[in-house]
């Protein structure tokens, strides 16, 4: 049984275990993931941070961070870092978490969610190419929204300067 939960103080040092652990030889990873959630914790720009439970285990972890996309410089939200641990991969666990996190996002009035990652993997929650938009650096295929309406944004995400360590 999976329990989602808001991150708690008491989690920190789980949650950069876990991170480090969940990014270690992963081929697209900096190896900064841990250190991007302790630098947008410590600016307060870690929005929302939830954890995954497991026999009351923290096994998983998404942050949300606030993003502008072209012009729009509020009601957008980063989706990022996104961990589970290696023995709880392929369960549903990361997903069932991502989930629970776009919900909350959404009862914010959000006006939708930005990331850059597997298109495979994150259309199962509605993500995708959203053509007029980009981040710096990255393959147009890799950068994906969910805006949270019908209207698509356009421009350059916008993101805290916690993603730039070690670039």
């Amino acid at each position: 049984m999976i329990e989602i939960r808001l991150e708690q103080s008491a989690d920190i040092d789980t949650i950069r275990e876990l991170v480090g652990l969940a990014f270690t030889g992963h081929q697209h990873s900096s190896g900064t993931e841990p250190l991007i959630i302790d630098a947008l914790r410590e600016d307060g720009a870690l929005e929302l941070s939830m954890v995954a439970e497991v026999d009351a285990k923290v096994v998983a972890h998404v942050a949300f961070s606030t993003a502008a996309v072209g012009d729009s410089s509020s009601g957008w939200f980063l989706v990022g870092p996104v961990a589970v641990h290696p023995d709880y991969q392929r369960r549903g666990v990361g997903s069932e978490l991502i989930e629970a996190g776009l919900y909350v996002i959404r009862s914010r009035k959000a006006r939708g969610c930005v990331l850059v990652g597997d298109p495979v993997f994150y259309r199962r929650f509605g993500f995708r190419r959203c053509s007029r938009v980009t981040w710096p650096g990255v393959p147009d295929e890799y950068v994906l929204c969910l805006p949270f309406s019908d209207e698509d944004p356009a421009g350059e995400i916008a993101f805290h300067p916690a993603f730039l360590i070690g670039a």
